[in-house]
């Protein structure tokens, strides 16, 4: 039996954000857990379907959603690679997401600079896993993309 840790999940998550990169896509990768299994996987998709909407935690949660049958997601956890953006962050709140847990902080658009969370309050946070490598892969996009 496999042990799945939130390390594992997280670097699931990864692995979704480096399929954006490979497309071109800002590489940002999701996937919900419920009952310690993936119950979906996501990755930013914004160029590809043309919609700002399109964020990984976006697709993730209406994943979870379809898979469940049902519109929250208290049981669920949340594993992405940047922290969530306030539409984002909004979204969880809408499905009460059970907890999240985000790879790199983002100073620019992240939801925790609003200065108060719009999380759920029943949503448990914890951030910094693997931030580095979401940090080491964002930062290789963006250069990729001004030359």
């Amino acid at each position: 039996m496999e042990l799945y840790t939130d390390a594992y999940f997280m670097n699931e998550a990864l692995k979704q954000a480096k399929i954006a990169f490979e497309e071109d896509e800002i590489p940002v990768g999701a996937v919900i857990v419920c009952r310690n299994k993936i119950i979906a996987r996501a990755y930013n998709q914004t160029e590809k379907l043309t919609d700002v909407t399109a964020h990984a935690e976006m697709l993730a949660i209406t994943a979870a959603a379809n898979a469940l049958g049902a519109k929250y997601l208290p049981e669920c956890k949340l594993y992405v690679t940047l922290e969530p953006c306030i539409m984002c962050a909004g979204a969880s709140f809408w499905s009460q997401l059970g907890e999240l847990h985000y790879a790199a902080s983002d100073p620019k658009r992240g939801y925790s600079n609003l200065g108060r969370s719009i999380l759920h309050p029943k949503t448990k946070v914890s951030s910094g896993l693997m931030a580095q490598e979401s940090k080491d892969l964002l930062d290789e996009f963006f250069k990729k993309l001004r030359k």
